[in-house]
Order: C-alpha cells, then structure tokens, then sequence
C-alpha cells in the first residue's frame, strides 16, 4: 500500500449492491466517525462525498481520505471513479482501492462470532484498509475501461462459440455418428464445424442419401461447398462415403428435429464468428493511442499479436502497479498453494485461481500461441508436459503462463523489446 501518514487518515468502507452502498468510517483508533447509507447513485454518491467531507472538516486532525470497496461485479466501477475524481476530495488526498471480495472474506474469518450485516461488512472492508492489508495500486480510473469492455466481451462470445460448438456435438453424433469420432487421418473434414461439413451434415437429410449419391455428384457437391478448396477429392469423397455407410441408422421421426437443430447451431457458430471478427477490429482501434510503448513491447514477443496484447494490457494496465513479477502472478491467479504438514509434502498443488480470470485467459492463449512460434517456450511445454502423468497440457499450459507474466514483467520494466537473445528480460 502506499506510504501515508495512519494516524491522520479516515478509513472508509463501502459495502457495495446494485441499489444501495452503505458506508462505516473509521480513524487509527477505530472509532467509527461515520455510519451510513446511500443509493447507489450519482446523487448517492454526491450525498457520500458530502458527509466524507463533513467528518474531514469535523475532525481537523485527519487529512487523508483512503475508500476501500470490494470489486463487486460492474457495480463498483461508477462510485469507484466518482470517488477517485470528486473534486470535493481532492484537499484530502482520496485513495480509492477495488478489493478482492475473497480477501475480505477470508479477513472477515477472524472476527470470531462477529454478526452477518451489511453495516458490520462495511466495518470488516475499512479495518481491511486500517491493518495495512491491502496490496493493490489504487484505482486508475477509466483509463482502460473501454478497452477492457472489449477484450472482456470478446472472451464472452469466444466462451459463447466455445459451449454451443459442445452444445451441437451430440446432434452431430446422432444424425452423423462417425463422423464426430474418427481420428484424425480418417476424417473426410478438416474442421467438422466448417462451411464444407456444415453443408454435408444440413443439405443431406440422412446417411443413405450420401451412400446412393454419385461419386461424381458428390464430387461437384463438395468442390462447390469448399471454393476448390480441397486438393484430394477423391480421397474426401471415399472417408465421407465409408464415414457415411459405418454410421448409426436412425429412426424417420429423428430426421426433422435434427435437420433443424443442426443447422441453427451452425447459424450461431457463424454469428458468433462474425461477431468477434468485429470486436477484433473494434480492440485494434481502441488500443490506438493508449500505451502505445507497452504495447508495441508485447507485440515484440514471438507468438503474440494485437488481440492478445490488447487483452494482456487491459487487464494489467500501467506495469508500474506491480512491484514483482509475483504481485502479478497473484493477481492474475497464477499461483499455488503448498500443502504440507510435518514429513508430508503432497505432490499435487492446486492453483489458487483467485485472481483476475480474464488476465489469465488471455496469458494462456498468450502462451498456448508462443509455445508454437519460439523454442524456449515449446521446449518448456514440452518439459512441462512430460512431468506428469495426468492433466498434462492443463498444467504445462499454466507453467507456461507463468513463465510468460515473468517476460511480461521484465520487458515491460525495463522497456525493452523482446529479444531471442535474452528470453526471460526478468532474469
């Protein structure tokens, strides 16, 4: 936390909901100097600022103004900047910080037999601030927000894609069995979501009419449906043909609902590609202007383009709030618990995902792409990979986001484009 004189400051916590945030005040001392309650409002927050201002001009003593509030959802992001910014305030120096709601949680444990209220929480979330436990940097404004809207809803249609794609697997299985389990070298497709298997699995009504179609009607069919695109059609048309004839036979009163189901998932697919191709876009533009120097440092890594640089800085922000490589390890959830006890030491730890989840998606898909694009990080997979036993690309692909926030750190510190030549900048 910040170096700032304790006995002069007034603590204030703020338990925050979606129509009110009620409001306990402490000093050193925990005398409780203010307890309220206010809509969770623009004039709501005025009324705040307001009776802040009235314990500041009440008790002369204290010059110093330090706002804690749990970063609840997207209902702290508006009193979080309007405390930040409030000229009001200004006089006393406000430090606004968004609390992790599983800290205070955990800090609120030790106040044994403690009641349950929305009062008593606000109470828990200034004393948070009292015992010099907070360890974040102080609230930046809305410097990255609009970047972070997109990155953040790029990752939700990406989850959106991801879970109806799962969603339509079993609709595939059953009007096309074989189709969703061969290996790969039998698979007539590629990409089993594509234009071309999109057209075989919702032009074609069952498996016999692929069977009694012409090779070279079949031929026409997926040289039109592929743009030319396939350099062994002979070859496709004989795995779509044997895919076809060692399927599972259904049921007549099957074939409708799934020649409708099939295609409007394939519907969605498309709308949700087509959707992210324009946040993309809308990222690119956004990122214009903003950081430009840490951001030209990322896109200096092998592996990692606009998109991922854009989510990685807008999660981080200024590098300047992280005092270590650890600190941002932390706060991207990129760290693990140790269990041990006596001569016991367990061979497994978990992550303790308690951090920024988006930061780490975008850290993975950072690391999954540069473990493709630069030896030293597939080389580390592949270590990683062979270690264990059991969720081996799960924990090689986390060791490696790792690896990469240590390179982040260090080139974004220091100010200095990636170089093969030295690949960890931090060590």
């Amino acid at each position: 936390m910040l170096k700032i004189n304790y006995m002069s400051t007034l603590f204030v916590g703020i338990d925050i909901s979606s129509k009110s945030n009620v409001v306990c005040a402490i000093d050193f001392f925990k005398n409780q100097l203010l307890k309220s309650s206010v809509s969770n409002n623009q004039p709501g927050a005025y009324d705040l600022i307001s009776q802040i201002v009235s314990v500041m001009h009440k008790h002369t003593d204290l010059n110093t103004v330090v706002v804690a509030l749990e970063s609840t959802s997207i209902y702290s992001i508006h009193i979080a900047n309007y405390l930040s910014s409030s000229e009001e305030l200004m006089p006393y120096h406000p430090y606004v910080f968004c609390l992790n709601p599983k800290v205070t949680a955990n800090y609120r444990k030790s106040f044994i037999g403690m009641s349950k209220t929305d009062l008593l929480d606000a109470f828990v979330i200034a004393d948070f601030a009292h015992v010099r436990r907070i360890e974040t940097d102080p609230w930046r404004g809305s410097q990255f927000l609009a970047l972070q809207r997109l990155t953040r809803h790029r990752l939700h249609l990406v989850e959106a894609l991801t879970r109806e794609k799962t969603y339509m697997v079993s609709n595939m299985f059953l009007k096309f069995s074989e189709l969703s389990i061969l290996p790969k070298e039998e698979r007539p497709f590629c990409d089993n979501y594509g234009a071309t298997a999109s057209s075989v699995l919702t032009e074609f009504l069952s498996m016999e009419e692929i069977i009694d179609t012409s090779p070279e009607e079949l031929i026409a069919f997926l040289c039109e449906k592929s743009r030319n695109r396939i350099e062994d059609l002979d070859k496709t048309v004989d795995l779509l043909k044997k895919a076809a004839s060692d399927s599972y036979r259904l049921d007549k009163c099957l074939y409708e609902p799934l020649n409708i189901s099939l295609p409007s998932s394939f519907n969605c697919i498309d709308a949700f590609k087509n959707e992210i191709k324009i946040i993309e876009k809308a990222i690119l533009k956004a990122i214009a202007g903003l950081h430009p120097n840490a951001y030209t440092i990322l896109m200096s890594i092998d592996g990692i383009g606009p998109v991922f640089a854009s989510g990685i800085l807008a999660e981080i922000g200024d590098i300047t709030a992280f005092h270590s490589q650890d600190a941002l390890a932390k706060y991207a959830g990129l760290t693990w618990t140790r269990n041990q006890s006596g001569e016991f030491e367990a061979d497994e730890s978990r992550m303790t995902k308690a951090g920024n989840r988006y930061l780490r998606y975008y850290l993975g898909e950072a690391a999954n792409s540069m473990r493709n694009h630069t030896v030293e990080y597939h080389d580390f997979h592949y270590k990683k990979y062979n270690e264990v036993p059991k969720h081996k690309h799960k924990r090689a692909l986390a060791l490696t986001s790792r690896k990469l926030v240590r390179l982040i750190f260090g080139v974004l510190t220091k100010e200095k484009l990636y170089s093969t030549d030295k690949a960890d900048a931090s060590s």
